[in-house]
């Protein structure tokens, strides 16, 4: 494994460092002034729009998507880097690119299992920029982690699918923009295989029957940036057999495929957020005194931008290595470095900036500072896409399994 980026990485790092640098991080504050003076709360201020375009303009754009077809051709170890210094401003940047959840799984899925209809009228306008999208699987009555256990359904009745069933967590659903739900439900509840009783299907969002009923709060915090998480109710909501993606009974293989290139695009912004905390810690830790000395000489600082930066090498090093091998082995071949990273990425960012909340006293639990909502962020992830014991347990299970 060669660990330098090539010159296609090198070139578009230098592009999306200056990007963040000129446009996004400046825009931090102006986006925050703006949303306060908006109709409502989920509209989306001018100058994420105003990102959106100079990103386009730029070449910066769908960089997430490795078929050259639809996106920028990049593998993931490309890719990887990059998602990174997004992590900095993660409610901007993503979003500035095109490369912002459940967006970007939305799009792959489409991409990689939708029909030329599909595409046409969904994954289009979405590479464009021009509409968002939600993915709703989560549900409030059981236990998601384990996707067999959804009960939402989906019954066949002649050239139309009948959606009944409540969702909650359903990112992207409070945006006005957001016009296409991809929904997971059960086509085959009483199925003796319980991996091919799920299948997905497309839901406008303006289908009756479709209620999004509230916005779901996350540690407070209502992410009007991600579009919100809502709780939404599927009534009776009739499509068309035609919204159907894949094959029936495919729901549960489709959803695998679009978590594990989630999951990694998470972890690759994580590192971004780790070091944005070691720079705000390192700025923090010089214009301080306490107790006679600057904070930068307080052994205990020391200790914790130290260990801060030991554990982004680490964390680093095994993201570009799990991305390295969803190239050439593929994402199965990867599975135990993916699950690998979606523990250890999010359990140590979360650590990182906690200590970086304290060096900041009242300051790092305030809005004037991103500490608070970079650590609740980065403390969900510890959940989204697979909670840490789901995949420790797997994990666990593929190394046993040599000695059973």
């Amino acid at each position: 494994m060669d660990f330098a980026f090539d010159a296609r990485t090198e070139e578009l790092r230098a592009r999306l460092l200056a990007f963040m640098d000129e446009h996004v991080l400046p825009a931090e504050r102006t986006a925050h002034e703006q949303r306060a003076g908006l109709a409502s709360p989920w509209d989306t201020p001018a100058v994420v729009e105003e990102l959106k375009a100079e990103a386009r303009r730029q070449g910066l754009w769908n960089l997430f998507l490795p078929d050259e077809e639809y996106g920028a051709g990049l593998t993931n170890l490309q890719y990887a880097p990059l998602a990174e210094i997004t992590g900095r401003s993660p409610q901007l940047a993503p979003t500035a690119l095109n490369c912002a959840a459940p967006d970007t799984g939305n799009m792959e899925v489409l991409a990689q299992f939708g029909n030329e209809a599909q595409k046409k009228q969904w994954l289009e306008p979405l590479l464009a920029g021009e509409i968002r999208s939600a993915f709703a699987m989560t549900e409030p009555d059981v236990a998601s982690s384990d996707a067999t256990n959804i009960t939402t359904h989906i019954a066949r009745d002649g050239d139309d699918y009948v959606i009944n069933g409540r969702k909650w967590y359903i990112s992207g659903a409070m945006n006005p923009l957001c016009q296409i739900f991809i929904v997971m439900g059960k086509t085959d509840p009483d199925g003796a295989d319980l991996r091919r009783q799920q299948s997905m299907v497309l839901v406008p969002r303006d289908t009756p029957g479709l209620e999004v009923k509230r916005a779901m709060q996350v540690y407070g915090y209502e992410d009007h940036y991600h579009g919100g998480h809502a709780e939404v109710v599927f009534h009776d909501v009739r499509v068309p057999a035609g919204n159907l993606i894949g094959e029936e009974g495919g729901g549960f293989g489709i959803a695998q495929a679009r978590l594990g290139p989630g999951r990694i695009h998470h972890c690759m912004r994580l590192i971004g957020m780790a070091e944005r905390a070691i720079e705000l810690m390192c700025q923090r830790a010089v214009s301080r005194t306490a107790f006679g000395k600057p904070l930068a000489q307080q052994g205990v600082v020391q200790e914790w931008i130290a260990d801060a930066r030991v554990a982004v090498e680490q964390l680093r090093l095994l993201v570009l290595k799990t991305a390295w091998l969803m190239d050439t082995v593929g994402n199965k071949g990867a599975h135990t470095e993916i699950q690998a990273i979606k523990i250890a990425t999010p359990r140590t960012v979360v650590d990182i900036l906690d200590k970086a909340v304290q060096l900041y006293g009242a300051g790092g639990v305030s809005q004037d500072f991103p500490l608070a909502e970079l650590w609740a962020a980065a403390r969900t992830l510890r959940l989204a896409d697979g909670p840490d014991e789901v995949h420790q347990r797997s994990l666990a299970r593929r190394e046993l399994k040599r000695y059973l």
